[in-house]
């Protein structure tokens, strides 16, 4: 039973010793870089992932001020739980928060380096569409609810 949960002053330590595997560690920012981050975005949810009582993953999700757009800035799971089909489970538990919000747009976006492969093969499979390379530099793709 894969689970979100709010980060709250009883998890956000655990939760940011949570590690990629070291060949993914230039892909995604720190999770404590983005409980900070999340602090001055109005609107974002750091959200722990939890395999029954077990901290597996961290997500960052919410309207982007910049275009009015619901993203998904992070989604990681932890290197000792990655291929469980973890991730998969998440993803569809963040997609369908996001669609029973009040505020939900028609498109969830996010973005990746181009050079991520098994993030690409990953969003694809969860049914993300890859659009375009951003002008930072990343690949973007989006998930479409119609």
């Amino acid at each position: 039973m894969i689970t979100l949960r709010t980060i709250t002053k009883l998890n956000w330590e655990e939760c940011i010793h949570l590690k990629t595997k070291q060949e993914q560690q230039s892909f995604i920012t720190s999770n404590l870089y983005s409980i900070a981050e999340a602090q001055f975005i109005p609107g974002f949810s750091t959200k722990s992932i939890y395999f029954e009582e077990i901290l597996v993953g961290f997500s960052m999700y919410g309207i982007d001020p910049d275009d009015g757009n619901y993203w998904i800035y992070r989604l990681m799971i932890d290197e000792r739980y990655q291929g469980l089909g973890y991730g998969k489970r998440a993803m569809q538990l963040i997609i369908n928060d996001i669609s029973n919000k009040e505020d939900r747009t028609d498109v969830i976006w996010l973005g990746y380096k181009p050079n991520n492969e098994d993030a690409k093969k990953f969003y694809k499979k969860v049914g993300f569409q890859e659009v375009g390379l951003a002008p930072w530099g990343e690949l973007i793709a989006k998930y479409s609810f119609a």
